[in-house]
């Protein structure tokens, strides 16, 4: 009965990675955090996501993940979700009690979903009739978040979007900006959450301490849309200067503080210089202490700051596994960490002039491969200014041919000046041949007028465009 359990959920993960997972097969790759503790970090709909990511990536965790969801899933009132995490034990485990479809819950939950949908369109009517501008607000604002509830995304998002038309001060608007932020981010819509974003702050109340204190949710959603964008660097910038989030209601059904010091740090590391991350990462007090939870990133990044960076990288590869189980890093982690890397190795050849093969791979290759074809790579798109010498098996520096630089240099200087030239003999010409465009002066003001007097002369705004 084991083998046959352990042959299904084999057959799952194969599955599983043929749609395009991540899959952390072995031992070895089974992430440092409890699952129980991550996940309480979480609620809402990137709960019951996350889990199920891990349901579906993990052979250490999934069938225990996908428990979780199960349960997850009938705590709210969204089917979907619960279909979604039944199918996924299913093929998982079939034996386990929580793969029998609960069809009782199911019927259950379902009619409450349409009596609850149907008693607020009847609420919002009387509203609408009653001609009660806030009550209508209300109205759709309890509609909209019902919706989201049972898992209906666009139909919340529209019903948000009619409530902004309801709103009369500035605390509403800014209220419907975040709930519709809330929505795009469950639905991967980043161009829209950036979008909304920008109507948040680009209204007259952008100012307003109300606006201010909205402003650590406001950066970690825009970092977080920036992420999925690949803008890593303005992704970086939002969460290292997300501020204080005590105050933020809704946070935790997006992001955790953990997950702002690790999505900062790594995306400092991958697009930030070694001035850039001692000024903005390390000497940041506010981000300090989201970095104090993830101690091992600050270790990581003073690694790389003070020129130690085999163990740098040594410290990312070990947490690798967690960060391929996030929702918002796993796509992300290879591409990071290529170019965490690279910078690793640019800065470690900088100070040199050649450095042999071997001790590179002794720094950064893994045992018994060797550097040398990622190094061509780097070479070759222009990352590394750098040769390989096959035969003595080092790696020699390409200084640039300073006289190359200076008759370059000179020559477009020569360029410059000689279209300057014949730009003022055109002109000169254009007076000579008494072509200037000559208008009619206007005459002074009036005395007392309250009008600066003033004389304005056509011929001096231009000429005609005539060469000859």
């Amino acid at each position: 009965m084991a083998d046959q359990s352990s042959t299904q959920l084999l057959s799952y993960f194969t599955l599983m990675e043929h749609q395009g997972n991540i899959i952390l097969t072995r031992h070895a790759e089974a992430p440092k955090f409890d699952l129980d503790l991550y996940i309480s970090n979480y609620r809402g709909r990137t709960r019951f996501d996350r889990l199920l990511l891990i349901g579906q990536s993990s052979v250490p965790l999934g069938l225990d993940a996908l428990k979780a969801a199960i349960v997850e899933a009938k705590n709210g009132r969204d089917t979907q979700q619960y279909r979604n995490a039944w199918e996924a034990i299913r093929a998982a485990a079939p034996g386990e009690p929580e793969a029998q479809f609960d069809q009782a819950w199911l019927d259950k939950t379902t009619k409450l979903n349409k009596a609850e949908t149907s008693r607020l369109e009847v609420e919002l009517k009387q509203y609408k009739n009653n001609l009660v501008r806030e009550s209508i607000r209300i109205g759709y604002r309890d509609m909209a978040l019902h919706l989201e509830r049972i898992g209906e995304l666009q139909g919340a998002a529209d019903t948000f979007v009619r409530m902004r038309g309801e709103a009369s001060t500035p605390s509403h608007l800014l209220e419907v900006a975040k709930y519709l932020i809330g929505v795009m981010v469950q639905k991967r819509d980043w161009p829209s959450v950036l979008s909304n974003v920008g109507k948040m702050f680009a209204s007259p109340t952008s100012g307003d301490e109300e606006a201010r204190a909205h402003q650590p949710y406001v950066k970690v959603v825009s970092g977080i849309a920036n992420l999925n964008s690949e803008k890593y660097y303005e992704a970086a910038r939002n969460f290292l200067e997300t501020g204080d989030l005590v105050h933020c209601q809704r946070l935790n059904d997006i992001i955790s503080p953990n997950d702002v010091a690790t999505y900062g740090a790594l995306l400092a590391l991958a697009s930030m210089d070694r001035a850039e991350l001692q000024s903005r990462v390390l000497n940041n007090t506010s981000f300090r202490t989201y970095l104090e939870l993830e101690s091992h990133l600050r270790k990581a990044i003073n690694m790389f700051v003070n020129g130690r960076y085999s163990q740098c990288l040594a410290i990312l590869e070990s947490y690798r596994p967690d960060y391929l189980l996030d929702i918002h890093l796993h796509k992300h982690v290879s591409v990071l960490y290529s170019l965490i890397r690279t910078k690793c190795i640019v800065q470690y050849f900088i100070p040199f002039s050649c450095v042999t093969l071997d001790s590179l791979n002794e720094a950064f290759a893994k045992p018994g491969e060797s550097l040398e074809s990622e190094l061509v790579a780097m070479i070759r798109s222009g990352r590394l200014q750098a040769r390989i010498n096959t035969i003595d098996r080092l790696l020699v520096a390409v200084s640039p041919d300073r006289r190359v630089e200076m008759q370059s240099a000179a020559l477009e200087a020569a360029k410059n000046y000689e279209k300057e030239v014949l730009e003022r003999i055109r002109r000169m010409s254009i007076m000579a041949a008494d072509l200037e465009v000559k208008g009619h002066g206007r005459k002074a003001a009036p005395p007392g007028s309250g009008v600066t007097d003033m004389w304005f002369d056509d011929t001096r705004k231009g000429v005609a465009e005539s060469s000859f």
